[in-house]
């Protein structure tokens, strides 16, 4: 029975800095007295039957102001999620539970570096990639689709969805026509996937009724002509729009970059008659409204909105919008991207859950937020709305402890010799993960480190000194100068610089964001030369090569390990509280970061990472020799 069989969902009961100016608006009133105010659910006798999808072909067209159906008035209720930060048996459940919330349209963006791990090298079809699959279910449960494919996308992500493989080029200009390498790539991009986009557009029978063109450009560059290039790409491969733009309203006005012939969607921003302005008599609308907002690690708490009055209006005026979250779900791996200051200051990373304050939680249960939205949504409709889906069945476990597995240190790999210290991205072509630098010294002093991306922890002959953080926190060291301890004998000693990189830029213009040790390192003013380069990448080939530590682990950096048997597994948090900082793996499956500044000291499991039986919990923990527990939960927070 296919992939029907795996969706892990019963159907519904019954009828079965980031950048922009966020609307931080007052909320009119409670729910309870919002409930009281709109009334109960409109009645089968007089609800309102709107087109969905069927398998036929339709006409999608941007009309005088509007949106048209077949030739009708067609308004987008759009609700944003992404397949890559879902598990797949979810995917179902959380398009169920937007369209019960009111929304007729599922908006998503993809991630080009999900889809392309080496250039040429694609993977469309397996586990969360496979965003086929994900719009086609979209079409089952009736829902259309705005596609949002990039190439860059922003969304918080890593790189804003570029593949790091681009930083490999010294010099590339991203988001630029005239570079020829990013342009290459570009294009091999949208020829592959146009092929699996063109039959699920809605003149051919699919739920796509229209395609973004990149995101948010004006607030990056000002070239018309490379927007248009895209368009073209897309057209030369079949894919013939309707096309939309998505940007700040302010910042295309400031740039001059609208496209003529696109519809424009504008963010955080109802100045509808300021957009109508640019646009001329195509469509403008709520390309992305905020219920909620992203949180980066060092928050004081998790962020949250607050979006009432804004849907009020745009339902008073019947507008299109895309909400921007209505599920956000998690950055599972490296995912998890980074604001900065266009100098590469003020660097500011995501923390790994993707929650957003969004209206259907990160483990897929209605907020209260959801139903405000869904009653008013019901009575602008006069739809009668299908119930709300039950969550995905929880689990709690007993606190368990870790033992020390393996040292980081006893498996470092072969290293390369060079004069001056480099990213990882130029020296290893690594993505992700961290790197080690290092050399020996003869005495002590003080050391001055250039350019470290993004967390370094300094040694000295295996003795752990202090950290510098390129994030700006009270508890974490913002200078880039550390005292050295003199040798114990007259003897040199070795010095250690190891550097744990959070996700790339992904946003402004500080798009060169490679990691490792960009500059260089100092010893009481005098640069040093000459080390050797380790790259530790973190990826599946190298923690199943591990060699175990042969007596107790002595210095930082240890692979803790422990077992868990399960009867019936289902979702769950692991609370990480009584760690550092460090990575966690589920049974193989990266879940993300943890770090002990906050606010997140939980992280998600999903019941489809965890087996009935054995288990078994893996981390690197970059701070701790000794053991702490691991509890579980069932909330964030």
């Amino acid at each position: 029975m296919g992939d029907d069989q795996r969706d892990m969902v019963s159907p519904p009961a019954g009828n079965g800095m980031r950048r922009r100016t966020f609307l931080r608006l007052s909320l009119l009133a409670p729910l309870s007295a919002l409930t009281a105010r709109l009334g109960a659910e409109p009645s089968a006798q007089g609800m309102r039957v709107e087109l969905s999808p069927d398998g036929g072909a339709h006409r999608f067209e941007l009309s005088e102001r509007q949106f048209l159906l077949d030739g009708k008035p067609f308004v987008v209720r759009s609700g944003e999620m992404h397949p890559i930060r879902i598990p797949r048996e979810y995917w179902r459940h959380r398009i169920r539970m937007a369209k019960a919330m009111g929304l007729n349209t599922i908006s998503l963006y993809l991630m080009w570096n999900a889809l392309e791990s080496e250039p040429g090298v694609f993977d469309l079809a397996t586990g969360r990639r496979d965003f086929a699959r994900f719009i086609r279910i979209c079409a089952e449960e009736g829902m259309w689709v705005y596609l949002r494919p990039g190439p860059y996308i922003c969304g918080e992500w890593d790189f804003g969805g570029l593949p790091p493989y681009l930083l490999r080029h010294p010099h590339i200009r991203v988001r630029d026509k005239g570079d020829p390498d990013y342009m290459s790539a570009v294009r091999r991009y949208i020829a592959t996937i146009a092929s699996v986009v063109q039959p699920l557009m809605v003149a051919n029978g699919g739920p796509v009724l229209m395609l973004q063109l990149e995101n948010e450009y004006a607030s990056f560059g000002h070239d018309l002509a490379y927007l248009e290039a895209l368009r073209s790409l897309w057209e030369a491969h079949g894919v013939h729009g309707p096309f939309s733009l998505a940007d700040g309203l302010d910042q295309i006005r400031k740039a001059d970059t609208y496209l003529p012939g696109a519809a424009l969607g504008i963010d955080g921003n109802t100045d509808f008659a300021g957009a109508q302005e640019i646009a001329g008599e195509l469509p403008v609308w709520m390309g992305e409204g905020y219920p909620g907002w992203l949180t980066h690690w060092g928050d004081k708490d998790f962020a949250r909105g607050d979006f009432v009055p804004t849907l009020r209006k745009l339902l008073d005026e019947n507008r299109s919008f895309n909400l921007y979250v209505v599920h956000g779900g998690t950055n599972f791996g490296f995912g998890a991207g980074a604001n900065a200051h266009d100098d590469y200051s003020h660097f500011q990373p995501v923390i790994t859950s993707y929650d957003y304050g969004a209206p259907i939680d990160e483990r897929g249960v209605a907020t209260p937020d959801y139903h405000t939205f869904r009653a008013m949504l019901a009575a602008h409709t006069k739809r009668v709305l299908p119930d709300v889906p039950t969550p995905p069945p929880t689990m709690r476990f007993a606190p368990v402890t870790p033992t020390p597995f393996a040292s980081l240190w006893d498996n470092l790999p072969q290293s390369k010799r060079v004069e001056h210290p480099r990213a990882n991205e130029l020296l290893f072509g690594q993505d992700h993960g961290m790197v080690l630098y290092r050399r020996s010294i003869r005495g002590g002093g003080e050391l001055e480190i250039d350019g470290a991306r993004d967390y370094a922890q300094v040694s000295v002959d295996g003795r752990y000194v202090d950290c510098v953080s390129r994030i700006p926190h009270p508890s974490l060291r913002s200078s880039p100068r550390i005292t050295l301890p003199e040798p114990a004998s007259g003897n040199g000693q070795v010095l250690d610089i190891l550097i744990d990189s959070f996700g790339h830029v992904g946003y402004g213009h500080a798009m060169a964001d490679r990691k490792g040790l960009v500059g260089d390192a100092r010893l009481d003013g005098e640069v040093l030369r000459d080390w050797q380069v380790f790259g530790l990448p973190l990826d599946d080939d190298w923690l199943a090569s591990l060699r175990p530590l042969q007596g107790e682990p002595t210095r930082p950096g240890v692979f803790f390990k422990v077992p868990l048997q399960l009867e019936h597994p289902g979702d769950c948090y692991l609370d990480m509280a009584g760690w550092t900082k460090g990575y966690l793996w589920v049974n193989g499956h990266l879940l993300g970061r943890y770090w002990r500044v906050g606010p997140q000291q939980r992280l998600f499991c999903p019941a489809s990472f965890w087996k009935r039986g054995d288990n078994e919990i893996l981390l690197l923990e970059l701070h701790r020799i000794a053991p702490a527990s691991i509890s579980s939960a069932t909330t964030l927070a």
